[in-house]
């Protein structure tokens, strides 16, 4: 998992509707294994014979585990994308601090296998090029939001606080998904003053 020259693409892109089907079969039973088990537990055999097809047609959709990593992970930055914005447009700058920190903090707890798969980032350079994706889209979008409902705030800043502020939300939140559920939410409350208390300042300059 830690090879850089790794192949993570998948063999085969599914088109038809049951190789599409397979292709989603591979994927839940893996994200299930991956998060009982954890990923470097699993192998190969042990998704195929979960997914009820042999280790040969295992193959001829994904070249090794770490594809299957990737293509897991690759659908959580898309359900995330789509959630938050959904979700952005309705929201006031200042609620939207506190509903998307609970909306990432939900995700991270309930999807399966994210807690297993995205805890290992650093030491596999394609999920760092998905985690970079994630955060650069987030970014774009509450830079466009600040620069909506503050215009007169400097671009610099506002775009530095557009990373500052999902990267450092998003690192908090991986911890406390990590955590008992207690200790988890009180960590979040925390997540959340600190988050409107930098965007206070952020924008204080503009009234």
């Amino acid at each position: 998992m830690t090879d850089e020259s790794i192949d993570v693409s998948p063999r085969r892109r599914p088109v038809q509707a049951r190789s599409r089907e397979r292709v989603n079969t591979i994927l839940h039973h893996a994200a299930g294994i991956f998060h009982e088990q954890g990923v470097d537990s699993t192998s190969m055999s042990a998704i195929a014979r979960q997914s009820g097809m042999s280790l040969a047609s295992l193959y001829r959709y994904f070249p090794n585990k770490a594809a299957i990593v990737h293509a897991i992970a690759e659908r959580h930055v898309e359900k995330m994308e789509q959630a938050l914005r959904a979700r952005l447009p309705q929201l006031s700058l200042s609620d939207a601090v506190d509903v998307l920190i609970d909306l990432f903090y939900d995700f991270y707890r309930t999807e399966p296998a994210y807690s297993a798969i995205w805890s290992g980032v650093e030491a596999m350079p394609e999920l760092r090029e998905l985690d970079f994706r994630e955060l650069y889209s987030n970014a774009r979008d509450l830079d466009a939001r600040l620069q909506e409902e503050y215009p007169d705030l400097p671009a610099d800043r506002r775009w530095t606080a557009s990373l500052l502020l999902p990267r450092s939300a998003g690192t908090i939140l991986r911890l406390a998904a990590t955590l008992p559920d207690e200790q988890g939410v009180l960590l979040v409350q925390e997540m959340k003053t600190m988050a409107r208390a930098y965007l206070d300042n952020l924008v204080a300059q503009d009234r």
